[in-house]
């Protein structure tokens, strides 16, 4: 490799840097070093801080280009260069080189630093959540004993010292991801989903139950059921009482029936009427629902005949408002 790394040098002084870089994590992997070595080796290779974040399994790791390590809770900066840990993902390797495009080493160093972090990290610490049930039902029930719940966290790879936020999705098990402070929720794949507050392990059993709650708010975001499709908990606020009020799967309120008589008599009005609810004038209602700002104030003058009630009024947005959310709440 050293003599393949000369013979390329002569003729291409990045390729042969590159060739060496390849080699020098081949070592650092064949040796079994740890993540902490591996962003060590990316900064001062390419002579800038190293950052490792996978917020999913509370893992932070901050290295000088001095091979000194120095951990900080600010977010990275997304016109940085990074390798992310898996495909789609937002946990990454960052060299924290602002306002240029990496070269040709630094691509290498990212792509053989950050394959070497993943293999390192699946063998040590597994992913979180993890697919033991047991161990993410006993994490979430309330009942169990603190130190059981505790015990169930450490196995599935959770810092304790780390908060961490629950996940409630239709038809799937529950999630439990780290929440380390200033790290985004995790992308979701297509779905709804309803995201607990983050909290500390011992308390996700309330994350959980927040989470719940949440997705009893979410919408398919279709014509026929309009409305976000992942809701987090702590942004409800005192909404979230209603769902104490509307039972899943009983007789809907007065004005939820009305919303219903309404759609089957005019097929636009579900997406048409969200849209009046969730931009700030009608006319943005108007290029949200895509249609001219003539044919919304037809729509809703028709709306309000089919309802009974104005939809133009601050009262009536409001009123409006609550019977598209107990729409979703009837939901069984």
């Amino acid at each position: 490799m050293k003599e393949l790394a000369g013979r390329l040098t002569a003729l291409d002084p990045a390729a042969g840097e590159a060739v060496r870089v390849i080699a020098y994590f081949d070592r650092l992997a064949e040796g079994r070093a740890g993540a902490e070595a591996l962003v060590r080796g990316a900064a001062v290779l390419a002579g800038v801080p190293a950052r490792l974040v996978d917020a999913e399994r509370g893992v932070r790791i901050r290295v000088e280009a001095d091979g000194v390590r120095r951990d900080t809770e600010l977010p990275p900066d997304p016109r940085w260069p990074s390798a992310a840990l898996t495909p789609g993902g937002a946990d990454a390797l960052w060299l924290e080189r602002p306002g240029a495009r990496p070269s040709v080493v630094d691509a290498v160093i990212l792509e053989r630093a950050a394959g070497a972090v993943r293999l390192v990290l699946d063998r040590t610490r597994g992913r979180a959540p993890l697919e033991d049930p047991a161990l993410v039902e006993t994490l979430l029930d309330a009942t169990a004993p603190e130190a059981a719940r505790l015990h169930a966290a450490r196995r599935l790879g959770l810092d304790p010292r780390v908060p961490a936020r629950a996940l409630a999705r239709p038809g799937l098990p529950p999630r439990v991801v780290a929440a380390p402070a200033g790290t985004p929720v995790p992308e979701l794949s297509a779905g709804r989903a309803g995201i607990g507050p983050a909290v500390a392990v011992a308390e996700l059993p309330g994350s959980w139950a927040a989470a719940r709650t949440a997705l009893r708010f979410t919408a398919e975001g279709t014509a026929h059921d309009p409305g976000p499709r992942v809701v987090h908990a702590d942004e409800l606020g005192g909404i979230a009482l209603l769902a104490d009020l509307v039972i899943p799967g009983a007789q809907p309120p007065p004005d939820v029936r009305a919303l219903e008589r309404a759609a089957a008599d005019a097929p636009w009005l579900l997406a048409t009427l969200h849209a009046v609810t969730t931009t700030a004038s009608l006319r943005a209602a108007a290029a949200e629902a895509t249609v001219h700002h003539s044919t919304l104030q037809d729509r809703l003058v028709h709306a309000e005949q089919l309802l009974g009630w104005p939809v133009r009024t601050p009262q009536g947005r409001l009123r409006l408002h609550l019977a598209l959310t107990m729409r979703r709440l009837t939901r069984p």
